[in-house]
């Protein structure tokens, strides 16, 4: 059965998942992960893409990326895959494949859902229980959207702005959004949508984004999407 095309579509964010293959280990050390932030900040480089969150775990990594032009994202993906497959190829003595054949991806409706795809990225730690607070975890954005700590990846995206007038009031804003319960519709959603590489929003937003690429963007559901779009208003 063919693949469906990627939704690509410039100046809309998309949440990312790089998967290990057969969930292989794909950090070792923090060497490992300094190397891979280094690839991703050259590939960020190269390709005019622009990062807004991420973490990267034991076995996958999560992006929140805005390109500005068609295929800069599936560009991005292959020169950081294929540069850190191979240096860990080379340092554990390994052949084959490291990562999944294909990223996940999915669009973001950026008033109604960027910043719960944020929260959703930088708490992957916590839910996976190494962490008690996003905080205590290096190896993600939550730092620096959270407290300006320096980092040279993140990009604020105009919706993290509007948090605040200035940087001390937008951080202390994020950082109250992490008192809030994360629900679960909202992980339901995120999951659901970026598993099956569909567009993640209202149905506006996948109306108005399949007419603009005259095909379906969005998942059939036997009832109504409202319900979650209902619900995912009052998560912030």
């Amino acid at each position: 059965m063919a693949r469906s095309p990627r939704i690509d579509v410039p100046g809309l964010p998309q949440h990312l998942i790089l998967r290990g293959n057969n969930r292989t280990t794909c950090f070792h050390s923090d060497l490992d992960r300094h190397v891979f932030l280094k690839y991703l900040r050259e590939a960020l480089e190269e390709t005019s893409c622009v990062i807004h969150a991420y973490v990267l775990m034991s076995n996958h990594v999560h992006l929140l990326v805005t390109a500005h032009e068609a295929g800069a994202i599936s560009r991005l993906m292959q020169s950081v895959g294929r540069r850190y497959a191979r240096y860990v190829n080379t340092s554990q003595n390994r052949t084959g494949t490291l990562f999944e054949g294909r990223f996940k991806s999915s669009v973001v409706d950026t008033e109604l859902y960027f910043l719960t795809v944020m929260r959703y990225i930088e708490l992957n730690p916590v839910r996976a229980g190494m962490v008690v607070h996003p905080g205590d975890y290096p190896w993600s954005s939550f730092r620096q959207n959270a407290s300006g700590a320096p980092s040279g990846l993140v990009t604020p995206h105009p919706q993290y702005e509007d948090l605040g007038h200035d940087i001390q009031a937008r951080q202390r804003a994020y950082l109250a959004l992490f008192e809030q319960e994360f629900r679960d519709e909202a992980l339901h959603e995120i999951r659901l949508h970026i598993n099956k590489c569909r567009a993640l929003g209202s149905d506006s937003f996948r109306d108005s984004l399949a007419a603009r690429l005259g095909r379906p963007v969005g998942i059939r559901r036997k009832m109504g999407s409202g319900y979650f779009a209902q619900k995912m208003c009052k998560v912030t």
